[in-house]
């Protein structure tokens, strides 16, 4: 039948040399010409048999050159991709059937485009209709044949890596069962092709746990370990992944093996193949997050980490790539394809805590990716990333071995070894900080003189070490390390080399974070170098430069309404302001920057809120316009970016928290209410989490504008109550608290919308594993809710007293906090039972407070002793002696019981 089919069909000499010479012009590199074959294409696909033109150039034309005919089964996997449903039967037939008898082509290039065709028709689903094509390929790999046992293998380790779910599925009654013992046959094979081949086919089934494999496992990891030292890269890479996965998945079975293996990957760290190297790295990585990690490890590093360390130096391509001899470059504009895209984290609300002084920082890696335009993945990075999850394992004991390191690399001639020695102090910074105190008075000075260093890139890596450092850094006398620290990474700002100037942006804004308001005396310095930047940078440093000032200004808040600050800083900002267009992406970090600069600067801003506020809202309302559009008429209107509203109503909020009462004239002659309300039932939750954040602080800045929309705001606000999206579900949270609070003592305007938030709320308090925040804020508004409404909030007060209480104790006093610990007095006051079996929570909860103001401190009072009258002074003592100490000490002071 096969045989009929090939026959049927024959090109024709004209469609051949048609197709021929549009191959041919493909190879072109101009544009225009690209185009025209594009469009070429799509034309002949109208041609039920143009794929059959395609497969026969591939397979059958031997008379053309090679890549012209890889070419053509390239255009053909992409036609298979876009429409291999639509193929006639006999067209699809006759590709299945050239492929197969092509497996074995004698060109490597071929054979693996005509992989990649089987794979792509088998990922279409075609692996059920296609029912001889494992078996064909399974028989093929036992060919005395090189090229058809190495072809066969090539499509298998394709189907596998596209399709291995399907592989074990009952649809196609598990042909796996079949392929994996086959596929550990072939560790032993003569050629290192087909052992690779074999190895990367299992490795797809490790993490899935596939069942056979499980069952095989002894014999996998013997042939592994078998495999241990061949001479072939490929095959060392594959061992390497092979172990990797298996330290997640079967570390059982790794255990008894475990000191060899860990010789093994100590070894391959040093291979002399980078790729390989590379993988064998990635081992450290994965046995940090086992439990086994410090006894496993510790009798080996002295090895380890020497080795370590030597991966962090830049091999000779990389200071290539970096252009690492190139030391002025400032002049030179960036391209495009350099700058990253930038993602904008959107608003949310939290408190701060009473032990808020250091905060999670969650791109601690910046100084690994500094060099994000090269491979984005390195022996470098790896091994650093190695070294600082190890230093997080095993903190303090990784320093015996590592000081003496330190010592020879950080002072060593060579720069491109210093260079390492400084990467690797950055990388142990958070993990080992307690044993490294003592060395820090030495090493920050001296660190702080390689800021000067003549080469770029050992002044870069310094930026980001010191930064690392900063926290020890900043709570040090001024004079000693904070001090020169400042004033050489500001000259660092305004390096002649852009990799500089990026790296101390980022390190200034790290320093910013941990110093707040210890910053205010410099705040001069610090701006007239920030300002003089801004003419000095090419466009991805000014990115990063807009994140360093909206730090500054989040870090320094008020200090920065002064007229002088506000004369160095606005005009620069303004001026980028009038330059961008609406529909440019730089306004993402420039709008986030501005939002920093409103809220610090307060009435400071005034003088240019309107145009701010103004293109604020027609960003979010072009975004709806264009938005509906596109829902009306998708094939006429493109999608909008939604950032565009979301960073626009971020910056509406800091307008709002900054200007406060002054908001209300802006909003009163804008439709912004009416644009909330479109944007606070957007489908995407970054938009509602924005919006919310906007209701909340548009509450506290000029309610009259809310009040009136309250009817058609609290059941979408109800509806977002869900803590699967935690952003969205706390912002609304909190918007419905403040929302509460200014209806103050209106408790029939709020009465009837209790119902659709309180149950909601309790769910959330109660629900484990909420996020503090997220728990905070859900006491907080419970709270409001029962100061405007207690009779309908206290009859739930026993479902959420002790969660409510465990939450707030931790916060520091402020106005939020003050409000809801009034209305669970109100609402004790109205369901005293309710508390009762949780009264010892509710005195901690009380206790936490440093200064309540006065009639609050006076509610508290009347609390304990109307429970003390209730209870009888013997059942008080007895129920006072449960109480820790300091709780007791603090309550008699400040209450008299």
């Amino acid at each position: 039948m096969r045989e009929g089919m090939a026959l049927a069909w024959q090109p024709q000499e004209e469609g051949l040399r048609q197709i021929l010479n549009l191959l041919k012009e493909s190879q072109s590199p101009d544009t225009a010409t690209q185009r025209a074959v594009q469009q070429k294409l799509e034309e002949l696909n109208k041609y039920s048999d143009f794929n059959n033109y395609l497969i026969f150039v591939l397979t059958k034309l031997k008379s053309e050159d090679e890549p012209t005919r890889s070419l053509s089964g390239l255009i053909l996997k992409n036609n298979v991709k876009a429409h291999f449903h639509k193929f006639p039967p006999e067209v699809a037939e006759f590709i299945k059937s050239e492929c197969l008898d092509s497996v074995g082509d004698p060109s490597p290039l071929i054979r693996a485009t005509v992989g990649i065709l089987i794979t792509t028709i088998a990922y279409k689903g075609e692996l059920t209709n296609w029912t001889e094509l494992l078996p064909r390929l399974c028989q093929m790999l036992d060919s005395e044949d090189y090229n058809v046992c190495e072809g066969a293998f090539g499509a298998l380790q394709k189907i596998c890596e596209d399709s291995a779910e399907v592989l074990d599925s009952e649809a196609l009654d598990r042909p796996l069962n079949i392929l994996i013992p086959k596929f550990l046959q072939f560790f032993k094979h003569s050629s290192p092709k087909i052992r690779s081949h074999a190895i990367a086919c299992v490795n797809q089934f490790i993490i899935s746990r596939t069942q056979i494999l499980m069952m095989h496992i002894d014999q996998f990891l013997e042939n592994l370990f078998h495999l241990a030292s061949d001479e072939d890269p490929e095959v060392r890479k594959n061992v390497c992944r092979a172990l990797v996965m298996l330290l997640e998945v079967r570390m059982d079975r790794l255990i008894p093996h475990m000191h060899s293996i860990i010789e093994y990957m100590l070894m391959r760290t040093q291979d002399s193949d980078d790729g390989v190297a590379l993988e064998g790295c990635e081992f450290w990585l994965s046995l940090a997050e086992q439990p086994i990690c410090k006894d496993a490890l510790t009798p080996h590093l002295p090895r380890l980490i020497p080795v370590l360390v030597r991966g962090m130096k830049y091999s000779e391509i990389d200071i290539i790539l970096l252009k690492g001899d190139v030391e002025d470059d400032e002049m030179i504009p960036d391209r495009e394809e350099d700058i990253k895209p930038r993602f904008h984290k959107s608003k949310t609300h939290s408190q701060k805590h009473m032990d808020d002084n250091v905060e999670e920082d969650a791109d601690s890696e910046d100084g690994l990716d500094d060099d994000n335009s090269l491979s984005d993945w390195n022996l470098r990075k790896c091994s650093a990333a190695a070294l600082d999850v190890l230093a997080n394992v095993l903190h303090e004991e990784l320093l015996p071995v590592l000081l003496p390191i330190l010592k020879e690399t950080l002072f060593h001639q060579d720069w491109e070894i210093k260079e390492s020695g400084i990467l690797a102090l950055g990388a142990i910074a958070e993990g080992c900080m307690n044993g490294m105190v003592p060395h820090l008075p030495e090493l920050v000075p001296y660190l702080i003189t390689c800021l000067n260093d003549k080469k770029a890139l050992v002044r870069s890596i310094t930026c980001w070490t010191l930064s690392r450092y900063s926290h020890w850094i900043v709570g040090q006398p001024h004079d000693m390390f904070l001090k020169p620290l400042m004033t050489e990474l500001l000259k660092r700002v305004l390096d002649p080399n852009k990799r500089v100037q990026e790296a101390a942006c980022s390190a200034f804004a790290t320093l910013e974070e941990e110093a707040c308001t210890e910053l205010v005396p410099y705040l001069a310095f610090i701006l007239e170098t920030l300002v003089f930047a801004f003419n000095k940078y090419q466009h991805k440093n000014l990115l990063i430069l807009y994140d360093a000032i909206g730090t500054l200004a989040d870090s320094v808040g008020h200090h920065l309404n002064k007229q002088e600050y506000i004369n160095l800083l606005m005009p620069p900002l303004i001026q980028k302001w009038n330059v961008l267009k609406d529909d440019d992406k730089d306004l993402f970090p420039l709008l986030e920057c501005l939002s920093s600069v409103a809220t610090a600067l307060q009435s400071g801003f005034l003088p240019y809120c309107e145009p701010v506020f103004k293109r604020c809202v027609s960003l979010v309302e072009q975004t709806l316009n264009q938005n509906m559009a596109n829902a009306a008429h998708p094939d006429q209107f493109e999608a909008p970016d939604k950032d565009f509203m979301i960073v626009a109503l971020d910056l509406l909020s800091g307008l709002a928290e900054g200007l406060n009462g002054h908001m209300e004239q802006l909003v009163l002659s804008s439709n912004i209410m009416q644009l909330l309300f479109q944007c606070m039932q957007d489908p995407i939750p970054e938009v509602r989490q924005s919006s919310f954040a906007l209701l909340g602080d548009l509450s506290k800045a000029c309610f009259q504008h809310v009040n009136p929309c309250i009817s058609d705001f609290m059941p979408i606000l109800g509806q977002n109550l869900n803590p699967e999206f935690i952003s969205v579900c706390n912002n609304a949270t909190w918007a419905i608290g403040e929302i509460s609070v200014k209806l103050g003592n209106s408790c029939s305007d709020m009465k009837p919308y209790v119902p659709m938030v309180l149950n909601q709320l309790v769910v959330i308090i109660n629900k484990p594993n909420t996020p503090k925040t997220l728990l905070e804020n859900t006491a907080i508004t419970i709270g409001r809710l029962g100061y405007v409404c207690p009779e309908e909030v206290a009859p739930m007060l026993q479902q959420f007293i002790r969660p409510w209480c465990a939450s707030l104790r931790n916060i520091r006093d402020n106005e939020e906090k003050d409000s809801a610990f009034r209305g669970i007095c109100s609402m004790i006051g109205v369901n005293p039972g309710g508390v009762v079996q949780d009264f010892i929570f509710f005195c901690d909860a009380v206790a936490s407070w440093v200064s309540p103001k006065a009639d609050l401190k006076q509610m508290f009072y009347e609390i304990f002793h109307g429970f003390k009258n209730q209870v009888g002074e013997a059942n008080w003592k007895r129920f006072s002696e449960q109480l820790p100490a300091p709780l007791k000490e603090r309550l008699l002071a400040n209450y008299g019981v």
